[in-house]
């Protein structure tokens, strides 16, 4: 019996979700629950009910409920989940720009000291005040466009010093900052100047650098860069395995702009997903679905380079029966956006995906993709009360009226975080908590 609701969310237009703990497979990926009318209420950061709002009244008895909040006929969604980002790091690096639009290929600015070096050099050089405040304000970003969780990896550092600096901010942001992070060590996302011509060698420094990241507790995911031009397959094995004996979870970066292997690989060692997939073979797609990989992909990166290709995500929903999740893959270089609404759009433009299949690939299917399927991803009772407003119609409407900010308000944790699209308690200017 409820006695006690801390938050009751009413007038409701219409919830959408999916439901369950595991990742949605292809053709259920288009399975969503639809109840309009609805009303969600919400104690000790969880949801009690879900429904119909006169069944969620009526359930209540004679509850005590502190606050209740009206949607005002907004569309409800779970908090959407971004599961690829490179979210701590300094700088920026606009100066690119001419070069890609004369096209020069990325892995060209990175053998002139650009790319991702550039970025290291400004992360190396940073305070972790700086980089705690340039995230936290991303993180705001991210949150009015309805995101209540978030991965964050390192991989601008290249050095355990920077690396750690990352890792430590990220893991103050996600105490101090309504967005819950998991992070992910990602010291294998370029070689390091120092070590130009000995890569075999760098990769061993990030399997002794492992250790180290582990016993702090400062990641649950390890991450490698598998691509022509910096790991090969059998260097990124040997790292993820290393990571695998320290308790880290796999991640890999798989055949972004060739077709190397890493597909493959993460089925082989089943790995908990699998990132940008541009190039990867029906071989390698057949292994993901074939090991419980899921994919994510990223089609503001693809976007963002003025790629002509794109991740197949036609053939993973509808060929391999595979659990595709979506991501900004928000970084400084080749997707500089925290804006999942974005993504969403380009998703639909450019994958060719539809709305109930983008709604689930950015909720339950990305909260599997950082192994956090059973508490969030869903609106329904147990969960985390993670919900997102949109002042929309219907599911349609988000890819469909683009360049806009669709989020009305946010509900963490079961209060509210951001309200009439203003974020409802601001950080203090205490610094309490701060680096």
């Amino acid at each position: 019996m409820i006695d006690r609701i801390d938050l009751l969310l009413t007038g409701i237009g219409c919830l959408v979700t999916p439901v369950g703990n595991a990742p949605h497979r292809g053709q259920a990926m288009s399975e969503l629950r639809e109840i309009p009318q609805a009303a969600i209420a919400m104690r000790d950061g969880l949801i009690a009910l879900a429904g119909p709002e006169s069944d969620v009244l009526n359930g209540l008895g004679g509850a005590a409920v502190a606050e209740t909040l009206d949607a005002g006929g907004c569309l409800a969604a779970p908090g959407l989940v971004d599961p690829h980002t490179h979210l701590v790091h300094a700088g920026s690096r606009e100066h690119e720009l001419a070069l890609k639009r004369a096209g020069m290929p990325y892995l060209d600015i990175l053998a002139q000291g650009g790319g991702i070096l550039s970025t290291v050099r400004a992360t190396r050089g940073a305070s972790a005040r700086e980089l705690y405040e340039k995230a936290y304000r991303s993180l705001d970003i991210m949150l009015l466009q309805g995101v209540t969780t978030v991965e964050a990896k390192s991989g601008y550092g290249l050095s355990l010093e920077t690396e750690r600096k990352q890792l430590r901010a990220a893991k103050l942001l996600n105490d101090a900052h309504p967005l819950d992070i998991a992070s992910t060590f990602m010291g294998a996302h370029a070689v390091p100047a120092e070590y130009k011509g000995r890569t075999d060698e760098y990769a061993d420094l990030v399997c002794e650098m492992l250790p180290r990241i582990a016993e702090e507790g400062l990641a649950e995911f390890c991450d490698v860069f598998c691509e022509h031009g910096v790991f090969t397959v059998e260097q990124s094995r040997r790292i993820l395995l290393a990571g695998r004996r320290c308790g880290l979870h796999s991640k890999i970066h798989a055949d972004e702009i060739e077709s190397l292997g890493g597909a493959e690989l993460a089925g082989e060692l089943g790995a908990v997903s699998a990132d940008h997939l541009l190039a990867a073979s029906d071989e390698g797609l057949r292994m993901l679905a074939a090991n419980g990989v899921i994919p994510v992909l990223l089609p503001g990166t693809s976007f963002n380079l003025g790629l002509n290709r794109h991740a197949r995500a036609r053939d993973m929903i509808d060929k391999f029966n595979l659990p595709v999740s979506l991501a900004t893959d928000y970084n400084p270089g080749s997707c500089p956006t925290e804006s999942i609404q974005l993504v969403i759009m380009l998703a639909s433009l450019n994958l060719k995906m539809t709305p109930e299949e983008i709604l689930t690939a950015c909720t339950i299917n990305a909260a599997c993709a950082i192994g956090r399927g059973h508490r969030i991803g869903t609106i329904e009772a147990g969960k985390q009360a993670d919900i997102v407003l949109f002042d929309a119609p219907n599911l349609a409407y988000l890819p469909y009226h683009f360049g806009v900010n669709h989020a009305y308000g946010v509900i963490k944790n079961g209060q509210a975080a951001v309200w009439n699209r203003q974020i409802v308690k601001p950080r203090s200017n205490s610094g309490e908590g701060t680096p």
